[in-house]
Order: C-alpha cells, then structure tokens, then sequence
C-alpha cells in the first residue's frame, strides 16, 4: 500500500478570541510537502492573525496547529518555530542598517537581529552558501542600508532558510517594490518554486498580479474563516473572489498569470 504523506502543516478548527471579537474562526488549512499554496483576502479578513498564531505570536483560543506531525502546545514554540521560516517586513526594519547581508543571515540561526561580534568562519560559509542559493553571493559584504528593497528580500530569504524550514511564508514580498524590481523579484520565486528540495512556500498578497507558476493551490480568507481553499485554478475564480472582496471583479489569466479588473461606473472594467 501506498505510504501516506505527512502534512507539513495541519490546521484543524483554529479559533482565535480577543475582546469578546472572533478574529479567526473555525479555520482549517492543510499543506502537503510538494504543495505551494497563496493566501489571500481583503483587509481584515485575518491574514495577519493566521499568520502570528503560526509563528506563535497570538495563542489559540481553541483548536490544533501541527508542524510536521508536532503540535503546538504539545511541544515546545522555540523548536517548532525552526520549521518555519517568515519573512515580513517587520523584519526588514529590524536589521542595522551597516551590518553585512552574510552577517544578517547568521543572526537567523538565533533568531536574534544584529549580530555580536563576528561570525565564525564556519558560520560566514554557511551564510554564502544561503546567499548562492537565493542568487545574492555578490551582497555578502555589502551593508543593509545599500541594498534595493528586492536584494533586502532575497537576503532575509536566505535567513530564514537557516535552519533548512519545511515551509517558507513569503508575507507581501513585493510591498515597496517598484514594477522592474517586483518583476525580477518574482523570477527568482518562480526559480525557486521549481527547486525539488525547497520548502513548501506560502506566499501572502493583496495582488493576483504576484502569483506566479509554480503556485498551486490559494486560500481565501473572509471575516476570519477559509472562504475557498483548494487547487489555484479551481479556487482563484471570477465567482470566489467576487465573493470574497465584495466587488464587480473579473479575474483573467493572460500568459500564466493572473489579471484583475474592476467594473467602472460605466458597466467597463478597468
């Protein structure tokens, strides 16, 4: 018989109360190894809570998380966090502004921003190595506060790919990012996702435009609940995400990727 595959994150009815207000309820997500999945939904629909009770940030009220067939709650944070690697910008401000991008992906090992001392040559190695795999060796000497928004990114890639995570969430990479450089930013993701040996990623936009091939399945987020969850093609739909937004939307696909418009005043889409 066939072996089954292990989930690499399992979510089972995640509740999530604050002040009398459900934040995120009834909420259920699996993803499988070899799976890339989107996470998207208006503002406020609890793309932020899903994402801080992952990382350990916000305590459920009710329900299970499992990481790799261990359970929040069960097993200790600091250990399942090392299966998870985010990068937000909230990270990004963390970072001295005259450390090198080698430097900051040592402070990944720790979870710490802002490396004491010098890393050990050891250390320095595995942080090229890092830098090679997110195609950025050439910034390893190069102070934070010279590097683009997209070279920032790839670096913070490389720091949390450290402790070799399973899954990988990319929350809105592409903030600050002009066109050309949001274009070449999403190359590398595509490169990446074709990486056999690579984590699960789970990329969190507010814009289809991102979501490049490579993707597989999207979760829809509305009013805290999994509005749509499946397969990208059969999820990502005109119908779902009218449904979602609230809004005259017509979603297209030109060219493998996604297109968004909006009805005008006048019946036309923008």
């Amino acid at each position: 018989m066939p072996q089954k595959t292990s989930p690499v994150l399992q979510i089972q009815n995640l509740l999530v109360v604050r002040g009398g207000i459900q934040i995120l309820q009834s909420l259920s997500w699996t993803i499988l190894p070899g799976q890339h999945w989107v996470l998207l939904g208006p503002n406020g629909s609890g793309k932020s809570s899903l994402l801080a009770a992952l990382a350990g940030y916000l305590t459920p009220t009710d329900g299970d998380c499992t990481v790799l067939g261990e359970t929040f709650g069960d097993s200790d944070w600091r250990d399942l966090r090392t299966h998870l690697g985010i990068v937000s910008a909230g990270a990004a401000a963390m970072v001295p502004p005259e450390e090198p991008a080698a430097y900051t992906v040592v402070t990944g090992k720790n979870a710490q921003f802002g490396l004491w001392g010098h890393p050990s040559t050891s250390q320095h190695r595995e942080a090229l190595q890092l830098l090679r795999q997110v195609e950025a060796a050439h910034l390893a000497e190069r102070p934070w506060e010279v590097l683009s928004q997209g070279e920032r990114q790839r670096v913070l890639i490389a720091r949390a790919l450290i402790h070799k995570p399973k899954l990988l969430i990319l929350d809105e990479p592409c903030a600050g990012l002009d066109p050309v450089a949001r274009e070449s930013f999403l190359s590398f993701v595509q490169r990446m996702l074709r990486k056999r040996s690579g984590p699960a990623v789970v990329l969190v936009t507010h814009h289809v435009e991102e979501i490049v091939p490579g993707f597989t399945h999207a979760l829809l987020l509305k009013n805290g609940r999994a509005a749509n969850a499946g397969p990208i093609d059969s999820t990502l739909t005109t119908a779902n995400l009218r449904a979602v937004f609230e809004a005259p939307i017509a979603l297209r696909k030109i060219a493998n990727r996604f297109r968004l418009s909006i009805a005008s005043e006048t019946n036309g889409f923008l």
